[in-house]
């Protein structure tokens, strides 16, 4: 695409400005690692459906997160994953610079024009550092997503708060709210209090913060020491320690300090957030998925026959139930032989259609526990004698995350064991493409996290869309989507009940196994109609409601224009 600098119109008006270290749009463009870039790509998809006044800042990652190849034993071995931005966005002519440790470093911006088929636009600016006067260590900061490297980390961090403030004001855009996606970008709120003479209540009033983390050691922390050699001194030391804490610089504090609206993304994540930092007001909005994405074709067309307009107005999904029962059961016969068909292919399988088939595909974290599922071999092996079923895993571990990688080795030593028993693939390469047709094409998404971290989850969302049924623990939005029998299965204890760790894992147990096998497999296999109840539920009940069109409706009467 050329260079442009005509883009003024797009810029016009007062716009909220959502700033996040990963945005994930298409798979062709590597710009996010998981839940967090996608949500965050959701977000700006239904604000262009919806026509908010919204823009959105990130940085371009051209070397991607990385492209992730596993060995016939599991071992993971992480490739750049690299791409042409020119081949998809448009290089403004604008430049700002920033100081980073004492050296000037300039920014360039490259917009991608996000439509919506409803005539909405959202103008995304990714920051790039990789420009020709930059020292080449500067070149390479806005290049690889989420480096183990500290002081890296705080470049980047930097250059998104900062660079990515300073840019909109090159470009002449008027603010009406700063939205900050997780504390990456808590820069930006001290860049705001020396452009406006330490007035905290004026940043406060501009400022709003969605937490995702719901564990202590996920928030950045970064010794004084480190930032003081990094960034040059915006406002006062004293001040900065105010705001950011007395003996560590923490992006999470900044932001509860400096942002008027501060909310978690489900509603017991709200609550372990308040418990994290009491004194602080915490608000609730539960995250959604962008509807039309994450739907299949088949269900697309679906909706759109009994539907008309669903796509931006997905409350009306709540009627899922007037669709005949055939035609819903077709399209997801239709979606799951998509899967199948690429499991075959890509891992030379001979998965069947005609078998009940379990997805699991997370991030491959110590806490997500892709492994409880196989704590006893012989009650599985039991229970797939009787009922026969087939498992597809997906999912990247960290580069640093030693404990994760080992997880999905894991994953592929019991694939080994159980290889005359039952079907199971692990995929690579979890990406949006891959993840499309997961989430389409099994018959029931399997989630069991430790409890409390799963501050949300979306993918379960992204299922329910496409009629899959969901089974797991009780944590996350699911505490909110659960309905026991109706719109699922859960996992394991309710939230309320006191029970020492080991009694939560018998109890987990229990349900795992149990509920496979006298509740979901016999129900697949010998109740069709309560099956396709129970699709049509996952759609009315769940689909309708779970979705970023109602997430950003809560966002603009809570957080932006309250």
């Amino acid at each position: 695409m050329p260079r442009s600098s005509n883009h003024n119109n797009i810029f016009e008006g007062k716009k909220v400005a959502y700033f996040s270290m990963e945005m994930g749009f298409e798979p062709e463009f590597s710009t996010y690692s998981g839940g967090l870039g996608i949500l965050a790509g959701d977000t700006v998809k239904s604000c262009a459906d919806l026509n908010i006044p919204f823009i959105a800042v990130t940085l371009v990652w051209k070397k991607g997160y990385f492209r992730q190849e596993l060995t016939s034993e599991g071992r993971q071995i992480e490739h750049p994953d690299e791409w042409q931005p020119q081949k998809y966005f448009h290089l403004l002519n604008e430049k700002v610079e920033i100081e980073i440790e004492k050296r000037t470093v300039k920014v360039k911006a490259w917009l991608y024009k996000l439509e919506s088929t409803r005539g909405g636009t959202v103008p995304v600016l990714f920051l790039d550092t990789d420009v020709e006067e930059n020292y080449p260590e500067d070149r390479e900061i806005t290049a690889s997503l989420y480096s183990g490297n500290k002081e890296i980390r705080i470049k980047q961090e930097i250059v998104l708060g900062i660079g990515g403030l300073r840019m909109l004001n090159a470009l002449g855009v008027k603010i009406l709210k700063y939205h900050l996606n997780e504390g990456h970008a808590s820069f930006l709120t001290l860049e705001l209090l020396k452009n406006n003479d330490l007035d905290v209540e004026k940043v406060h009033k501009s400022c709003v913060f969605t937490t995702h983390t719901p564990v202590k050691a996920g928030h950045d922390k970064f010794p004084y020491e480190m930032i003081n050699k990094i960034l040059p001194p915006l406002i006062p030391e004293e001040k900065m320690k105010e705001f950011a804490g007395k003996d560590e610089f923490n992006m999470t504090m900044l932001a509860l300090n400096l942002c008027d609206f501060v909310n978690g993304v489900a509603k017991k994540h709200r609550e372990t957030t308040q418990k994290m930092f009491p004194g602080y007001e915490i608000r609730a909005i539960t995250n959604g998925v962008h509807p039309y994405t994450w739907s299949h074709p088949a269900f697309k067309n679906l909706y759109d026959k009994y539907f008309p307009g669903w796509a931006n107005e997905p409350d009306i999904l709540v009627r899922a139930e007037r669709i005949p029962n055939d035609e819903t059961w077709e399209a997801r016969v239709t979606a799951k032989k998509e899967l199948i068909k690429y499991v075959n292919q890509v891992k030379n399988k001979d998965f069947s259609p005609d078998i009940l088939t379990i997805g699991f595909a997370r991030r491959a974290t110590a806490y997500k526990r892709h492994s409880l599922l196989f704590t006893d071999l012989h009650r599985l092996k039991s229970i797939n004698k009787n009922y026969p079923f087939q498992i597809v895993f997906a999912g990247k571990a960290h580069p640093q995350d030693e404990p994760g990688k080992q997880m999905i080795e894991e994953i592929h030593s019991y694939i080994s064991q159980l290889k005359n028993d039952i079907k199971i693939v692990y995929l690579e390469n979890y990406n949006m493409e891959v993840a499309k047709k997961m989430v389409s094409g099994v018959d029931v998404w399997l989630n069991t996290p430790q409890k409390p971290m799963e501050a949300s989850g979306t993918s379960g969302m992204k299922a329910a869309l496409n009629g899959v049924i969901n089974f797991s623990v009780l944590d996350g939005w699911w505490l909110e989507g659960r309905i026991e029998g109706v719109t699922g299965w859960a996992i394991g204890p309710e939230p309320d009940e006191q029970l020492s760790a080991e009694e939560i894992f018998k109890r987990e147990k229990h349900d795992l196994y149990g509920k496979l096998e006298y509740n979901i497999l016999p129900l697949y296999y010998k109740q069709r109609d309560t099956w396709v109840w129970m699709i049509e539920n996952s759609i009315s009940k769940i689909a309708y409601y779970f979705n970023t069109h109602r997430m950003m409706r809560r966002y603009i009467c809570d957080a932006y224009f309250a």
